[in-house]
């Protein structure tokens, strides 16, 4: 699958969609999730072009994966979650519910968390 250059995550990349930017470096970007499912609900994205989790880990350089990671370190402490605990997502695909083509984290906190997946009954 080719990236696609008109996701709202490429928008928001270069400046035609508006965020609030929680945090920004050469390698990310973090805003708030339009749709938060906890007190803290934050997506962090690389600046380079990648689909999901597995074209991130084949195709990034070193320097894109290293800082991604320290962006994602960085929001749990300016968000206040690096010492009560935090969860970090990354949903690859559709039957994760992947709803955006671009490769992206998000951290959830603010809360207790429970279970990885809920319990069908």
């Amino acid at each position: 699958m080719a990236y696609d250059n008109d996701n709202i995550f490429a928008k928001i990349l270069r400046g035609e969609i508006p965020a609030q930017k929680i945090y920004e470096d050469e390698y990310a970007l973090a805003f708030p999730d339009i749709n938060p499912q906890a007190p803290v609900h934050v997506l962090i994205i690389p600046k380079g072009q990648y689909i999901s989790a597995a074209d991130f880990g084949a195709y990034a350089s070193p320097q894109e994966i290293t800082g991604f990671y320290r962006a994602l370190s960085a929001v749990a402490k300016k968000m206040n979650i690096e010492e009560s605990g935090y969860r970090i997502i990354c949903n690859a695909g559709p039957d994760s519910h992947q709803l955006v083509p671009h490769f992206h984290a998000h951290i959830l906190g603010g809360q207790k968390m429970g279970h990885l997946l809920a319990t069908t009954g």
